[in-house]
């Protein structure tokens, strides 16, 4: 069973919903049997080119090494720096964060983590009096969208949900609603 995507903290004064980044099951999965393909087609190409066997279940040394050992170890490398940049995406949790809305100081806060740099803190602040909605976003079909968008005044739409597998309809129309009662503002598009 999937992790949540979002979990939700509610008191009468502050709703927050934490985001789930790249720290996924399926990112981990991909990432561990890419490392393992690549490093295995890496080991492939440098037992040909020595003639040693440095795989347990192959004899890759029976291959030659031009261009059969050669094409191996440049697919294990690509495979080895694939895997990394996996790695290092959920290592630093790309897209992870939360939003926050807070009637004690009056914002809304929109925080993600993003890539290395100067905008690694991705932060959107704005007055609860400016938003006017939260709108559901259902698209159905071959590649299916469905996620939630703060409307702002002057601001346009804000998204709510993470990027990625669309979530469930019935879990989006609970979040959708749950955080326009809180808010009072309609919810649109459903």
């Amino acid at each position: 069973m999937a992790a949540p995507t979002v979990s939700t903290e509610k008191s009468n004064r502050i709703f927050r919903q934490q985001i789930v980044g790249s720290r996924r099951l399926s990112n981990y999965w991909w990432a561990t049997v890419i490392l393992t393909g690549g490093a295995g087609f890496l080991l492939s190409g440098i037992s040909s080119y020595l003639q040693v066997n440095l795989l347990p279940f192959a004899d890759p040394t029976q291959l030659i090494f031009v261009p059969q050992g050669l094409v191996m170890a440049l697919y294990g490398g690509l495979g080895l720096l694939l895997a990394a940049y996996l790695w290092l995406v959920i290592l630093l949790n790309v897209g992870g964060g939360y939003n926050e809305f807070n009637k004690e100081t009056g914002f809304a806060n929109i925080f993600r983590w993003g890539f290395p740099g100067k905008n690694r803190r991705i932060e959107v602040k704005h007055r609860l009096s400016d938003v006017q909605a939260v709108r559901a976003d259902i698209k159905e079909g071959l590649n299916p969208r469905r996620a939630l968008y703060l409307q702002v005044k002057g601001k346009g739409e804000i998204p709510l949900t993470r990027v990625g597998q669309p979530i469930p309809l019935s879990d989006l129309e609970n979040q959708g609603a749950e955080l326009a009662r809180f808010l009072g503002v309609p919810l649109e598009g459903l």
